[in-house]
């Protein structure tokens, strides 16, 4: 992928009309080639001009696993400096969602999560936030499918790559471009107030996620540390604000860890906080990263979602796709520590 701005101006050095950057543009974002060559609107010469100075990727396919039943595939990239990037394709329900990864590792640092043990290493650009976007709908083209949804639900917290993260959302909606609606394409926070905040007053309807997986401030502060900083009154707060600005509906992430987020006490300051309009809660069982938590069965996932269910909270349980490949809600960065 490549900026619009950036193909503009190469095409400006060269003497190009402005014409010529939406044709280049639309070869990359609707056309999906990768390869100057293939586009053939343009005259040979320039083809040959736009690859030697611009590359259409900004990462490089490492490695691709695909679950047995096919719902779920995992690419490894690598950025240009030699980072680990990793997304999902996931075909479930006849949807075809996309996950991507926000930055390289992460610095939230939750304990189930295996991308933050790789630590914070650097924020991806919109380019490589896009790029397995389109990765993926050439895969889907060829069985005459398409990209449905979008999540920022990969590696690394979005609102700490605020810009980037956003700018990536704008280039999947352009109407100039991919045109995904913004209704499909959806970001995740671990709970950061100030994104919350400036993600509410943002004009693209994009849908929010908030990744609770507790509803008391003692076990948030271990299971998500940055709710040390941004503490459960002040997140919830910023989540009211959130709905009374939007009126539109806000999911919560809640992963589920047999004998620690779904004791009594928890259910029922969860069903507490999310009685309320517009919240609605998704359960996900947890998937093994190796740590110190276990994965509830599904008949304890099930019964959680009643009790909280006849508590008067909007809830369903998230089937989680790929945990078999490692490509499941909690276990990207397992093995892309390296790709060299």
């Amino acid at each position: 992928m490549l900026d619009p701005a950036v193909i503009a101006a190469t095409l400006a050095e060269l003497g190009q009309p402005a014409y010529r950057a939406r044709q280049v543009y639309e070869a990359l974002t609707r056309g999906l080639v990768t390869d100057f060559d293939a586009v053939t609107t343009l005259p040979l010469a320039l083809r040959r001009a736009l690859r030697a100075r611009l590359s259409p990727l900004s990462l490089t396919e490492r490695e691709t696993r695909v679950a047995p039943d096919g719902t779920a595939r995992k690419t490894l990239f690598a950025t240009a400096d030699g980072h680990p990037v990793e997304a999902v394709l996931m075909q479930v329900a006849g949807r075809a969602t996309v996950c991507v990864s926000t930055q390289v590792g992460c610095a939230v640092g939750c304990p189930f999560c295996a991308s933050g043990r790789l630590g914070l290493r650097r924020g991806l650009t919109a380019e490589e936030i896009v790029d397995p976007v389109l990765h993926f709908a050439r895969l889907l083209r060829e069985e005459g499918r398409h990209v449905t949804n979008v999540v920022l639900m990969g590696m690394g917290e979005p609102f700490h790559n605020y810009e980037q993260a956003l700018r990536a959302c704008r280039l999947l909606n352009d109407p100039a471009g991919f045109r995904l609606a913004a209704r499909s394409i959806s970001v995740s926070t671990a709970g950061v107030v100030p994104g919350i905040d400036r993600f509410a007053a943002e004009p693209l309807q994009l849908n929010l996620a908030v990744s609770l997986h507790a509803a008391t401030d003692a076990l948030r502060d271990r299971l998500v540390p940055l709710n040390r900083t941004y503490p459960l009154e002040a997140l919830f707060a910023a989540c009211e604000r959130y709905v009374g600005r939007t009126r539109r509906k806000l999911l919560f992430e809640y992963v589920v860890l047999r004998g620690v987020n779904d004791t009594a006490e928890e259910t029922a300051a969860l069903a507490r906080r999310l009685r309320r309009p517009l919240y609605h809660l998704n359960l996900i069982a947890y998937n093994e990263t190796g740590g110190e938590f276990s994965s509830p069965r599904p008949e304890e996932v099930e019964a959680l979602r009643r009790r909280l269910e006849g508590a008067g909270v909007s809830v369903t349980v998230r089937r989680s796709p790929g945990g078999d490949i490692e490509a499941a809600c909690g276990q990207l960065a397992l093995r892309s520590d390296a790709v060299a």
